[in-house]
């Protein structure tokens, strides 16, 4: 692949694996820089190993995405680096109970990994981003952020929150040149849903079938680069076809 991304610096949020390991390896083959956040330090270290070993520049660091000091050590990697060019808010979890039987530490631990975690990853990335000229932050919703889905009431809610931040953090950075779009993915096929019950979004994805998430890589590559320099506080789904109805 072309290095388009060459003296970039990313950070992504959730990077050990599934999709967040997926835009690593995109972002890295491109020439990027690449700092891989999560929990999973195990996973973590190993998937930044692999790439490493394919001659990736990509560093795991542990990041829980509640934690502000834990943002503000990611930034102070950024800063050896020199810049921070794009973000990628990915981590997320997710909660299945219907509403009436809804907890409250499920919901706010739902809210807050998902949709507060976006809140801290801007606020943290926003100043190095205005030092450097700009860059891109891409947070990562869900088809159930702009759909119901019958028992995910707080994972809606948190994707719900997320296209409406992004939407204005877009609006409020555009003076500085910081384009704020989000990621709308439809069925992925990670380890994060593995457990879920069988058939899932696929009977009503027009396509028929989960993505893989190299696919949705290359919207993650596209919403990164300066080929989308004029499209920020906006989705891009990726879904299959599942909203088209």
């Amino acid at each position: 692949m072309s290095g388009r991304f060459s003296g970039k610096v990313v950070v992504i949020s959730g990077g050990s694996r599934g999709q967040g390991a997926s835009h690593a390896e995109r972002l890295a083959s491109e020439g990027a820089a690449v700092l891989c956040g999560d929990v999973l330090d195990d996973e973590g270290r190993a998937t930044a190993a692999r790439l490493q070993a394919l001659g990736h520049d990509v560093t795991y660091q542990h990041l829980d995405v509640t934690s502000s000091g834990d943002w503000a050590t990611a930034m102070a990697w950024c800063r050896t680096r020199g810049r921070l060019d794009v973000l990628v808010n990915n981590a997320g979890i997710i909660h299945v109970n219907p509403l009436t039987e809804e907890r409250l530490e499920d919901w706010n631990l739902t809210l807050t990994v998902n949709a507060t975690s976006v809140l801290l990853g801007m606020q943290a990335a926003v100043p190095l981003m205005r030092e450097t000229g700009g860059g891109s932050i891409i947070n990562v919703a869900s088809i159930f952020g702009m759909a119901g889905a019958e028992g995910y009431i707080a994972y809606c809610a948190s994707k719900g929150a997320i296209l409406a931040m992004t939407k204005t953090a877009a609006l409020e950075l555009a003076k500085d040149k910081i384009r704020v779009n989000s990621i709308v993915p439809g069925g992925v096929s990670t380890p994060m849903n593995e457990n879920e019950p069988e058939g899932g979004v696929v009977p009503l994805t027009p396509l028929g079938r989960r993505a893989h998430v190299s696919e949705i890589s290359g919207s993650i590559a596209f919403l990164a680069s300066d080929d989308s320099v004029f499209v920020t506080g906006t989705e891009l789904i990726v879904d299959g076809g599942y909203l088209a109805k």
